[in-house]
């Protein structure tokens, strides 16, 4: 389906078409969302139109509220199965059930997608997979991002592993969109190594990193990642040792805990013992040599270097903490009556509009020589 095709199918429900565009999106990207969000997308003051509207969604059972903590708003889930359907999507995961834990990063998703509304976002695997790899120049299928997982004595490989949406721009240059949470730095090194490979065949491209107002401060631990993983090529010579330290670490499980048994071993330990090579290490042991074949490459720092390739910090103007709902599972059949009946005409506080202010973006310094 077409994005027309889904706004007009949602419409047909008994919506305008701003009210539908903005339940497409929803449903397309969070499942759950906030009055602001709707005020912030349909740009008019938070307001009647804004209550009458979820007054609507929920009365009809085409969503439920969830009461927040502290009193301080409150949480609407879609899930109503027949727009899912509309939108082509029954089984989507947005419709279920989910845990209080995952709200706060699904609206930050919701809260960067609405920041930008020229993008054109790829959500699905499939999506994704069938833009990289057809057009003027397709891309090869292993150049795309993959995880490999075990299930049972057979290993399955994904494309696409992770979940969160890549933009589009007019001109064409990708957007990969990675929201930020205090737990997800190893998350985060994972997600730029798997897309390496992907950033070198294209020829413009942003990494934008999305950070709620009150985490802003730890970005220059993912900014010295980043420069790691991708501003620093490693010499041929380098990556020689590499190998062979790889080789030294299979053929004997018990190097890493032998030190001063031979001077070699012990120089690369001490160079190679860091999470970029302990990832690598165990792709190597999976593809042999030539998953260490692009850690020389300097495609990405000279794009970096050129402004084909960016580095974005964008600073969510909002704070989420206080959004976990009362209950611990949003969606769960035992709550969804219960939620139609906890409508509230109490108007929630009011919060900043969104907005992408120049100084929200900023983009990563070069390193000094």
């Amino acid at each position: 389906m077409t994005a027309e095709d889904r706004v007009q199918a949602v419409a047909e429900f008994g919506f305008t078409e701003r009210q539908a565009r903005f339940l497409v999106l929803v449903m397309r990207h969070a499942g759950v969302c906030l009055l602001r969000q709707y005020s912030t997308f349909a740009g008019i003051v938070h307001g009647q139109k804004t209550r009458a509207f979820f007054r609507k969604l929920v009365s009809r059972r085409y969503a439920s509220a969830y009461a927040c903590r502290h009193n301080r708003g409150r949480l609407y889930h879609i899930h109503h199965v027949g727009l899912y359907r509309a939108i082509g999507e029954p089984n989507s995961p947005h419709r279920r059930p989910v845990s209080a834990g995952r709200i706060r990063e699904r609206l930050m998703v919701l809260d960067a997608v609405l920041g930008d509304a020229g993008l054109r976002w790829l959500l699905s695997t499939a999506e994704k997979t069938a833009h990289f790899t057809s057009g003027a120049a397709p891309m090869p299928c292993e150049k795309l991002p993959r995880r490999t997982r075990n299930t049972g004595s057979i290993s399955v490989t994904d494309a696409f592993p992770d979940k969160h949406p890549i933009g589009i721009d007019p001109t064409g240059r990708v957007v990969l969109l990675y929201v930020l949470l205090p737990s997800s730095r190893d998350d985060f090194r994972g997600f730029v190594d798997r897309h390496s490979q992907l950033l070198r065949c294209v020829p413009s491209w942003t990494l934008r990193l999305v950070f709620p107002r009150q985490f802003a401060h730890v970005y220059g631990a993912y900014q010295s990642a980043v420069r790691e993983e991708w501003d620093s090529p490693l010499h041929p010579r380098t990556v020689e040792e590499l190998t062979w330290y790889f080789e030294q670490l299979r053929a004997t499980s018990s190097a890493r805990v032998r030190p001063g048994s031979d001077e070699r071993l012990d120089r690369a330990a001490q160079a190679f013992e860091r999470p970029r090579f302990s990832r690598l290490y165990r792709r190597w042991l999976r593809d042999g040599d030539h998953a260490v074949a692009d850690v020389s490459s300097a495609v990405i720092s000279e794009a970096l270097a050129a402004g084909a390739g960016r580095v974005e910090c964008l600073v969510l103007p909002h704070r989420y903490d206080h959004l976990s709902p009362l209950v611990d599972v949003v969606g769960s059949p035992s709550r969804e009556a219960e939620s139609v009946n906890k409508q509230s005409n109490e108007v929630p506080p009011r919060s900043a509009y969104w907005s992408v202010e120049p100084e929200s973006l900023a983009t990563l310094p070069r390193p000094r020589p």
